[in-house]
């Protein structure tokens, strides 16, 4: 991956992400100018969502976010910290959402733990039932922009306290790939997302039965990580999530993603 690649390679790469949903290398040592270069094979690059404290971890690198437990010098040098990182699709709570990540371990906890999991939500939206997909048909949901997906509340937002009040992009509860043509469930995070046009009560329902769907084991895989891997995932397609792991333990990624287009339903 620190190698550049032909137009065909970069062509061939796109297509498995479409199909595959989730890519994984092992043994790759990557600088960050490096990991950059490859992940523009991709598209162009989005910059990281905002994070609680205002400021990037990597100054230099500004495209690249850290993803870390650590803390130096009294401050934490990346996000997330070391508890669980619940089911979520990485900043679906702005109108564009990123097409895919990357994501490159540079140290893992030597005991294991920060496992990451991932749902296909083509295979979630075509498994799901007739009447729940009528269901469904054309309705759209707020995603929250006001916790991050270690439910940290970010800087500036206020605390929700009734879904309906959720400040955040609206999107189709099914979207359409524009690159393929699939339909996926299209869910962001569960808490503080509301279904317009419904009752309170009538959403918190519907969300909490597409929800128990879509994160079912036989929709998921779980990727245990080793020193050097890098995931490409699909954003726009899998639900993904994190184990906890030991505080004291140090895990340092950095992560990049990849510009998307505006949502279809």
């Amino acid at each position: 991956m620190s190698k550049p690649l032909s137009p065909g390679e970069r062509d061939a790469l796109s297509e498995a992400l479409d199909r595959q949903l989730v890519l994984v290398a092992h043994g790759q040592k990557l600088s960050d100018p490096e990991l950059i270069a490859f992940s523009r094979n991709f598209g162009e690059l989005d910059p990281p969502g905002p994070n609680p404290y205002g400021v990037p971890f990597n100054k230099e690198f500004p495209e690249i976010n850290v993803i870390s437990n650590v803390i130096e010098n009294g401050k934490p040098i990346g996000g997330l910290g070391a508890g669980e990182a619940i089911w979520h699709g990485d900043m679906t709570y702005i109108d564009v959402p990123p097409r895919a990540a990357v994501l490159h371990a540079l140290e893992i906890p030597a005991n294991g733990g920060g496992n990451t999991c991932f749902a296909d939500q083509y295979a979630a939206y075509a498994a799901l039932p007739e009447d729940l997909k009528k269901r469904i048909d054309g309705k759209r949901a707020v995603h929250d922009a006001s916790r991050n997906s270690a439910g940290q509340l970010r800087k500036g937002y206020d605390e929700v306290t009734d879904p309906r009040e959720t400040k955040g992009a609206v999107h189709p509860l099914v979207r359409t790939d524009e690159r393929t043509g699939r339909k996926a469930l299209f869910l962001g995070r569960r808490k503080d997302s509301y279904v317009l046009g419904l009752d309170l009560a009538e959403s918190e329902a519907l969300l909490d039965a597409l929800w128990a769907h879509a994160t079912q084991a036989r929709f998921a895989m779980c990727h245990v990580w080793r020193m050097g891997d890098v995931l490409v995932w699909n954003n726009l397609g899998v639900l993904h999530r994190r184990d906890p792991f030991d505080e004291n333990a140090r895990r340092i990624m950095h992560r990049t993603q990849i510009k998307g287009v505006e949502t279809i339903a």
